[in-house]
């Protein structure tokens, strides 16, 4: 289960990725912010899975496309619906 505050741990590690994903690089779009061409959201991905672990050493800043690709891997704890979520 994801924590209260998630939210905020969520938008510090994307501030400290500087809204950019950590893998591909992907500059995404701030809270806010309208780009001039599609806009890609930052998400933020638990490496073990585990909501409840928000330790820094376990969270990384994602583009839709790259945590999209790392749950299709068969790595996540996410059902198929859930992940036709972020395919919009």
């Amino acid at each position: 289960m994801y924590p209260d505050n998630w939210t905020e741990i969520a938008t510090e590690i994307k501030q400290q990725a500087q809204w950019c994903c950590e893998k591909c690089g992907l500059q995404c779009a701030k809270p806010g912010e309208k780009l001039k061409s599609r806009v890609y959201m930052l998400q933020v991905h638990h490496w073990n899975r585990n909501p409840a672990d928000n330790r820094r050493e376990n969270l990384i800043a994602l583009c839709g496309a790259c945590h999209l690709n790392y749950h299709r891997g068969g790595k996540s704890n996410i059902s198929p619906g859930q992940l036709s979520l972020f395919d919009s």
